[in-house]
């Protein structure tokens, strides 16, 4: 990461990636996130236009964390929720941390839950119905977005590493 190589981290990758860059991980105060909870833009989400995809009154995204993070030295703050305030961050050109969920498939809540049976069984704010009913209800918005966050996201990457492999500078001879 410390070269600036294309890095995605994603809930447990971005915790990861804080740790990485010497930012304190801990369990968040505010408990488990789990649920359809949007995001409002970070300070510096206009250095990074692919996150406004993930952003809006109307539309969720997935959350499924009890840790969170400081925000490491140097990082550019892109999103926060109403829980916590480091979701995303930018690190130099190429690396992105997700605390939230863009990757999830709508498709997939039932393996979710039931992976996460004896996680949810102890949890007394959390119903694995209104999780169901939530995306139902937010699952569209959400996919549409998400679709389009990948696509600029991947495009703003292959715009900066490209010029580096064509001279042979990204990992390449």
């Amino acid at each position: 990461m410390l070269e600036d190589l294309p890095t995605l981290g994603i809930c447990l990758g971005a915790q990861l990636m804080a740790a990485a860059l010497h930012a304190r991980v801990y369990p968040g105060s505010a408990g488990k996130e789990i649920g359809w909870e949007h995001l409002s833009a970070g300070e510096d989400m206009g250095d990074r236009p692919y996150i406004r995809k993930l952003i809006g009154a109307e539309l969720r995204m997935l959350h499924w964390h009890g840790d969170t993070f400081d925000l490491p030295k140097g990082a550019k703050h892109l999103a926060a929720s109403s829980r916590y305030r480091n979701q995303a961050f930018a690190w130099g050109r190429n690396c992105l941390a997700l605390q939230f969920h863009p990757e999830f498939d709508i498709r997939m809540i039932e393996r979710w839950l039931i992976g996460h049976a004896h996680e949810l069984a102890h949890m007394q704010d959390i119903d694995p119905a209104r999780l169901r009913a939530d995306t139902e209800q937010f699952g569209p918005g959400f996919e549409d977005a998400s679709a389009a966050f990948w696509t600029a996201w991947l495009n703003s990457i292959q715009e900066k590493v490209a010029p580096l492999a064509a001279v042979g500078g990204y990992g390449g001879s």
